[in-house]
């Protein structure tokens, strides 16, 4: 695994990652159409220069409070072929992470995180939660 790059990101006061070879920009939060019958995590379609992305909301993805705020960011995201946008409370720095830093997921972590946190990385200052793009965005079917 090596050195690796994270862009980084709160959500409900928690810190997040995701790997900076998945994240295509970030910018702030848009206009979003509604989706009938979608997911609950999922807010809209944006268009952003004319292509049409998905955006999550990472609260209602990782099961946790609603926001009752503004929120700061959209991280667009790719994977695979799609592009996603993850709505997010607050954007942090890129941060340089090691292979001796990770650790697997704690048992501890309810289930909706557990399935999409690929491991955590013990920063001098705090932990740093590392989503799997991949996990985080495949969403079950509706209904």
């Amino acid at each position: 695994m090596g050195q690796r790059q994270l862009c980084s990101f709160v959500v409900d006061g928690q810190l997040f990652g995701v790997d900076v070879a998945h994240v295509q920009e970030v910018i702030r939060p848009q206009p979003l159409t509604k989706v009938p019958l979608a997911p609950s995590s999922v807010l809209g379609l944006m268009n952003l220069r004319g292509q049409v992305v998905t955006v999550l909301d990472l609260r209602a993805r990782l099961e946790l409070p609603a926001y009752d705020g503004a929120a700061a960011a959209t991280i667009v995201c790719r994977s695979g072929d799609d592009v996603i946008g993850l709505l997010v409370d607050a954007v942090g720095d890129v941060v340089d992470a090691t292979s001796e830093q990770f650790d697997p997921p704690p048992e501890t972590l309810p289930p909706a995180r557990r399935r999409v946190v690929r491991g955590t990385y013990q920063l001098p200052d705090r932990l740093l939660l590392e989503l799997d793009v991949e996990h985080t965005v495949h969403l079950e079917p509706a209904g």
